[in-house]
């Protein structure tokens, strides 16, 4: 059962999972909100794969969904900075409650869990710090996002030790390619420029973000599931540190546009400096390896995708836009 199965990540994670694992039945539970998009699911085996459409915190509809499972992979989150700033309740929900959902229901029927949480829950880093992120860093979260993200990842701590539940957890950087919804960074400056306006770099530029492909995120989790050892925390990094403005560069470069081509815009408020990810227990202990260590080229593909899918990202777009011109970015 993959909760939240519908978003970006869980999506790709499902179609990863149909592809490599031909025995897997794959029950995706979602409640298809903004972020969540039923047409990333289409095209996939009828025979292997469902869908429940349903909230986490509805306890009753996830617990009957839990009880015919074997492992839960809970992806399904609130996961935007922006929309956390704004409206932090949804956030404290679903991330923090909707986590205390799935955690009981785990608990009630002996299921294993595999629990998706996200770098940003360690802070931030100085851009001349020379450590990156390891499981023991200690949380220090700066946003309604990252705190409900770090809440959860606390909670899930809490019932292995107390309740003896089978879980692993991981944290991943910043995830790019098909499916993303275009409020994110990568994806809305690639569709800025098929629209014929200027990418928006945020503020200075400056800030970096440990950038890995969105297939070495669900394979890593594979990776973890397969080989993981219950109650321990791993964290998903391909070694992508860039910082905006570079990414920025890079995009209008793929797109036969001048590396200058792009308007600087307001900041974000409370704008993390850097994240950094140091992977080694996963690739030591358990043999993972990300297949695009060649940022420029996972990029390209990326790209590709969406200048061959407007129809999925075009009725979106609009929406996002009239959001930002309201922020002024």
């Amino acid at each position: 059962m993959v909760t939240g199965g519908a978003g970006f990540i869980g999506s790709n994670f499902v179609r990863m999972v149909l592809d490599e694992r031909p025995g897997w039945q794959v029950n995706v539970y979602d409640a298809l909100t903004y972020a969540g998009n039923k047409t990333n699911l289409d095209g996939l085996d009828g025979q292997r794969f469902s869908l429940t459409q349903a909230d986490i915190c509805d306890q009753r509809t996830l617990d009957a969904a839990v009880r015919n499972c074997d492992i839960v992979v809970h992806f399904a989150a609130e996961s935007h900075n922006d929309n956390s700033l704004a409206f932090p309740w949804p956030f404290v929900n679903t991330n923090i409650v909707g986590t205390f959902r799935v955690l009981e229901a785990i608990r009630r029927y002996g299921k294993r869990l595999h629990h998706i949480s996200t770098d940003e829950v360690y802070g931030d880093l100085e851009l001349d710090d020379p450590t990156k992120f390891a499981p023991d860093t200690a949380y220090n979260p700066s946003s309604p996002y990252s705190s409900t993200k770090a809440s959860s990842d606390m909670l899930v701590r809490a019932w292995i030790r107390s309740f003896s539940i089978q879980a692993t957890i991981s944290n991943c950087s910043n995830n790019y390619g098909p499916y993303q919804h275009v409020e994110k960074f990568i994806p809305r400056q690639i569709t800025e420029i098929l629209e014929g306006r200027k990418p928006k770099l945020y503020g200075h530029g400056k800030n970096i973000r440990d950038w890995i492909h969105v297939e070495d995120h669900c394979s890593g989790i594979l990776t973890i599931l397969d080989k993981g050892r219950l109650g321990e925390t791993y964290l998903i990094g391909a070694d992508g540190e860039k910082s905006n403005q570079e990414v920025i560069e890079l995009i209008l470069e793929l797109m036969g546009k001048p590396r200058d081509d792009f308007e600087r815009v307001n900041d974000r408020p409370g704008h993390d400096l850097r994240y950094a990810i140091n992977a080694d227990k996963l690739k030591h202990e358990l043999g993972w390896k990300p297949k695009y260590t060649d940022f420029k080229q996972g990029l390209k593909t990326t790209i590709e995708w969406y200048i061959n899918n407007p129809s999925w990202w075009k009725l979106q777009k609009t929406k996002t836009e009239v959001k930002y011109q309201r922020l002024g970015r």
